[in-house]
């Protein structure tokens, strides 16, 4: 999954450029050819779909050229994860009834890449022998509150369960008991299932959206796939999976893990994964003079010099044509800045 715009990382993630198609990392490789190079490891090349918006087509076949254009689908309208993945997933049913899927998102770091293909492995295995829609929940390491939270229910085996609860985004006091527990682990929206599967839990669980594609049944596979997207893609409801399918079906498992995992979804996430000098503060590629200052993380584009005192615990961000200066603790505000960038100056600085 490609399509986001990643607005909690503005200025540096633009509408043009989100952050999946950036290389944060300093690696020479972006986070959905970082996510394309793990996955490749596991599933052939021919086999991997891509599921964007239509203006980043372009961008994905740049950034994997290795890819054929008609393993781009490429949506016309935002519609969040769940119509996206029962568009993958009967694209793919089309292609072969009883394949399996992993649904994986394109801007996340994994650190234990060894560990994480163990456990995909072996959720292929669960997945193939049962009826089971199955997530990947992470051990978690604090009590934060912008992950999801999955309540484990009966033991199958030692790392798989059934799913009790899903709990979105706890406040502090809540995660805090959740850890405490034992029972919980984060969501990382990484799915395994047979599309088959998930086809018959949009039928159970979403019917709004099963009856869009069930429309098209015969059409996913063949040229007229593209023109019946474009028509009745724009008319689903726009939910995520959570909501749609996970929270409401009957059978859903997961297979806890711990494979160094890390959603790259704020500039303090990216704080938290870099290396740091010192005194703690963040220099993402770029040259940093830095007095009484620190917990700071800075991201400048092109040769720009920054030179700051007295500063600490701070996102300072330059992308040319904005500045980005922040305190780490307000940064949930970011998204509201950028709607109001919008209101004020329409999308020149999206």
């Amino acid at each position: 999954m490609c399509g986001g715009i990643g607005s909690r990382f503005w200025p540096y993630s633009r509408s043009q450029r989100p952050k999946q198609f950036i290389d944060f990392l300093g690696t020479g490789r972006s986070l959905l050819q970082m996510t394309f190079d793990r996955i490749v490891q596991i599933v052939p090349a021919e086999n991997i779909i891509i599921l964007t918006n239509n203006s980043y087509r372009e961008l994905v076949l740049e950034q994997l050229p290795q890819l054929a254009p008609a393993q781009i689908l490429a949506e016309p309208a935002r519609r969040n994860t769940a119509p996206c993945i029962a568009w993958a997933a009967y694209h793919i049913a089309a292609r072969d009834p009883e394949a399996s899927m992993i649904v994986t998102p394109s801007d996340h770091l994994i650190t234990r890449e060894n560990e994480f293909l163990r456990i995909v492995r072996q959720g292929f295995d669960f997945v193939e022998n049962r009826d089971a829609l199955l997530t990947l929940g992470i051990t978690p390491t604090r009590p934060e509150t912008g992950y999801g939270y999955i309540q484990i229910g009966d033991e199958i085996n030692a790392e798989f369960h059934k799913v009790k609860t899903f709990t979105e985004k706890p406040d502090r006091a809540l995660a805090e008991t959740f850890i405490r527990t034992g029972e919980f682990f984060w969501n990382s929206g990484i799915f395994l299932w047979k599309a088959s599967a998930i086809i018959q839990a949009f039928a159970d669980c979403a019917p709004d959206i099963s009856r869009v594609f069930q429309t098209g049944k015969g059409v996913f596979g063949t040229p007229a796939e593209l023109y019946f997207v474009a028509r009745n893609f724009p008319g689903c409801v726009s939910i995520s999976i959570d909501y749609a399918v996970m929270e409401r079906a009957n059978n859903v498992y997961v297979e806890t893990a711990s494979f160094g995992w890390n959603d790259l979804g704020t500039w303090s996430a990216l704080y938290d994964i870099s290396p740091k000098n010192n005194v703690g503060n963040v220099a993402q590629q770029c040259r940093v003079l830095a007095y009484n200052s620190t917990g700071n993380i800075f991201a400048v584009k092109d040769d720009k010099l920054i030179v700051v005192d007295g500063l600490n615990d701070y996102i300072v961000a330059d992308a040319g044509d904005v500045l980005l200066i922040c305190p780490k603790a307000n940064e949930q505000k970011i998204k509201q800045m950028v709607n109001d960038a919008k209101v004020n100056f329409g999308d020149k600085y999206l």
